[in-house]
């Protein structure tokens, strides 16, 4: 009798333990972290460029090339026997051109503004105009990211237009018929902010054979002008 109860006892007991054991919460299980492997220096290296941070200068963009179109206000003035007839003149010649890489190919137009007060005295002196066409090459040369020169020549033709052919009575019979002219012109050039626009300041000389003195064989018709402005690429 003794045995069963103590064999009873004991599996109450043990019994009791499992039921303890099962009802206790389990630890939580902690998982290692994931670790990202890093890139090796390989691949960093050939990873692209960052964009630049806030505030940093962006690099200029590079100058325009293509149609020109240049504009220049200055003055045309006179060498030979034609100085005497009238002095330089308001000038404002316009040219367009296609500018590939250092060279340009260009047609160009211009008109000039003057008068007689050279030979004439001023209630007799009269004013006039003079127009004429051209076309050339431009060689250019950068010297910085912003500054260029520039070398150019054209051949075209030159006329005066006076009234009641003033000119023609004064010796010069050829000045108010268009007759060749051949010249040349040096500038700088001043690049913008804006890719499409340049500044620039030029001088030129030319031979305009018109402008010769007829009853003066020796008479060599030469011009300068001097000019400022500006040009615009599309």
């Amino acid at each position: 009798m003794r045995r069963r109860r103590l064999a009873f006892s004991v599996c109450v007991t043990a019994s009791t333990w499992v039921v303890a054991a099962s009802a206790q919460p389990s630890e939580p299980v902690l998982e290692a972290p994931v670790r990202f492997s890093e890139q090796p220096d390989d691949a960093r290296q050939d990873a692209s460029p960052s964009p630049p941070a806030l505030g940093e200068a962006l690099p200029p963009r590079p100058r325009k090339r293509g149609l020109v179109l240049e504009s220049t206000l200055g003055v045309l003035g006179f060498a030979g026997q034609f100085r005497h007839v009238a002095p330089p003149a308001y000038w404002l010649h316009t040219q367009l051109g296609y500018e590939i890489g250092w060279l340009m190919m260009f047609v160009a137009a211009e008109v000039a503004l003057t008068d007689t007060t050279e030979s004439l005295d001023e209630s007799q002196s009269m004013g006039f105009a003079m127009w004429g066409f051209s076309g050339g090459a431009r060689a250019t040369m950068q010297a910085t990211e912003r500054v260029a020169f520039y070398l150019q020549a054209e051949v075209g033709a030159l006329t005066a237009d006076a009234p009641r052919d003033a000119l023609v009575i004064l010796g010069f019979r050829r000045a108010e018929t268009l007759n060749p002219s051949y010249g040349s012109r040096m500038g700088v050039e001043w690049y913008q902010t804006d890719r499409h626009l340049a500044l620039f300041a030029a001088l030129g000389g030319r031979l305009a054979e018109g402008l010769a003195k007829t009853a003066a064989p020796s008479d060599l018709p030469l011009g300068w002008d001097v000019g400022a402005g500006f040009r615009y690429t599309f």
